[in-house]
């Protein structure tokens, strides 16, 4: 997928690991910036970094998107900014101890995270981008649930809902002009970061809905 001015990205997570290398990708294919992040020290850096790098502008956005307030406000950003084209939900944490050992409180906090924020995000994004006629969505999800006896249940649910919801977007938007894709990476010893996201942007530069590096 290409466009000759292809607008704004926001990218979720952004501070480090997969989001960060979107968003220096994005970036080199002319994309502008809205990063998020609860970082700001590393969100300024790598903003200087990729503006210097590519001259695109790069807007840092500090905001802990398991807080209400502060996803309200990406929230409207989403859906008041006209120059936003494209969502990247990556902002997630992860689990690998059985559920039976793991706080009960902090399952609830990953879901708030990995699934209440994403959705909530994107149907922030969905409606705009439909209205505009153009847009895409890119949720990263993981390899979980295609494995679901690997990792925690909770996460591997959180990423199941991900996957399954991704797939319902696509069908509902698909003649709106809205793109969604999904990306299930798996582990990092597997494919080095910059290699996944490659590999992603290759699937969406192919139409897949679904793309497992």
């Amino acid at each position: 997928m290409s466009f000759q001015n292809p607008g704004g990205a926001l990218i979720t997570g952004a501070s480090s690991g997969i989001a960060a290398v979107y968003a220096e990708r994005l970036a080199r294919r002319g994309y502008d910036l809205t990063i998020v992040a609860r970082n700001r020290s590393r969100l300024d850096a790598l903003a200087a970094r990729i503006s210097d790098d590519t001259g695109r502008a790069v807007e840092v956005f500090v905001a802990d998107l398991g807080k209400r307030e502060d996803l309200a406000r990406v929230e409207a950003a989403l859906k008041q900014d006209a120059s936003l084209t494209m969502l990247v939900n990556n902002a997630g944490v992860g689990a690998v101890a059985p559920m039976m050992h793991s706080d009960v409180d902090r399952m609830e906090e990953m879901i708030k995270l990995n699934v209440v924020a994403l959705m909530r995000l994107t149907y922030a994004a969905a409606p705009a981008f439909a209205a505009r006629g153009h847009g895409a969505i890119i949720n990263i999800a993981s390899v979980a649930p295609i494995a679901p006896d690997m990792l925690n249940g909770v996460y591997e649910g959180t990423k199941a809902f991900v996957l399954t919801f991704s797939q319902s977007l696509h069908h509902e938007f698909a003649d709106n002009g809205v793109r969604v894709q999904v990306v299930l990476p798996g582990a990092e010893r597997i494919m080095p970061v910059g290699e996944m996201v490659d590999a992603g942007l290759a699937g969406l530069d192919l139409g897949e809905l679904v793309t497992i590096p």
